[in-house]
């Protein structure tokens, strides 16, 4: 897929419907030589659509207006680029927890969680945050995840978690300003009530940080899952994250997790992990697949907003 295709990519499918403005600025960039001719100089992984958009606004530039959007960047290339190859999309979106939420709450409690790719750590309190599944309130507090919920019940109650921790290979920091500018950087930008989750999300994992290493997900994972407490559930899982791990890492990563004593939950693109096959998703837009050690069980939406359950 070339640049051009990916931009249009997202903008049709993940940011249709869901913010006009990144939207309008992914179909501008796709047609946009002289923006295009500067990501070609980057390393694929640096391409991605959200990791401009998310750096730009984290510098002060436009996001609304595509001409611009052209002229800051083109004005303030190198100062972009730095920041570019020096990040990397780490939305830690609590909104998630939503979709984690009925596959968490149906295993043997209490629950140890080893995050991959987690961030922050935002999505490591599933056990804290509220939620809202139709006309149903679950838990009490702050943030409240609301999540569209088809296909089946909701969940009748909150897991027990006994330890929590992260793995990630730049953690991020909570209780810092600049972390927390990037974090908010990445939310798309008519998205007020994601900002509001994350301070709220924020504010929970400041109280009660969790422990969070710096590590790789293959290499690293067998020793930190070592450190989770004898007498707790062991649960391994990620939401949209190994669509940055080159395929051979994924293949090494799915066999180190299977190897593990517990449960391995993914919440992954439907290209990202191997699956023998998949109902039709319901809709055009982007959707995530949700699996239990291995085995697909819903669609979800990319920030936990909603989940269809197969059939």
């Amino acid at each position: 897929m070339t640049i051009a295709e990916t931009y249009v990519r997202f903008g049709a499918r993940e940011a249709r419907g869901v913010s006009p403005a990144y939207e309008r600025l992914s179909l501008a960039v796709s047609r946009d030589d002289g923006l295009l001719a500067l990501a070609e100089t980057l390393p694929p992984a640096k391409r991605q659509p959200n990791l401009l958009f998310g750096v730009v606004r984290l510098l002060g530039g436009p996001v609304h207006d595509p001409a611009a959007f052209h002229d800051f960047t083109l004005a303030n290339w190198p100062a972009i680029e730095a920041e570019l190859r020096s990040r990397a999309v780490q939305t830690n979106e609590p909104g998630r927890c939503a979709v984690l939420l009925p596959v968490l709450a149906a295993l043997p409690q209490p629950l140890a969680l080893i995050e991959v790719g987690a961030s922050a750590g935002l999505c490591l309190y599933p056990d804290r945050y509220a939620y809202r599944y139709g006309d149903r309130l679950l838990g009490r507090g702050g943030p409240v995840l609301d999540c569209a919920l088809t296909g089946s019940a909701p969940p009748e109650r909150r897991p027990e978690v006994v330890w929590r921790a992260g793995l990630d290979l730049n953690p991020l920091d909570v209780t810092d300003p600049a972390d927390v500018a990037w974090l908010d950087a990445l939310i798309w930008p008519e998205h007020e009530h994601r900002r509001d989750r994350l301070r709220a999300a924020a504010a929970v994992a400041a109280a009660d940080p969790p422990l969070l290493v710096r590590g790789d997900l293959v290499d690293d994972l067998p020793a930190l899952a070592a450190r989770a407490p004898a007498g707790a559930t062991l649960v391994v899982f990620h939401t949209s994250v190994l669509y940055q791990v080159p395929a051979p890492r994924r293949a090494a990563f799915a066999e180190a997790v299977r190897a593990l004593p517990g449960h391995w939950i993914a919440n992954e693109a439907p290209d990202v992990l191997p699956y023998d096959a998949l109902p039709e998703p319901p809709g055009d837009a982007h959707h995530n697949v949700l699996a239990l050690d291995g085995t697909p069980l819903a669609w979800t939406r990319g920030h936990g907003q909603a989940m269809t359950w197969f059939g």
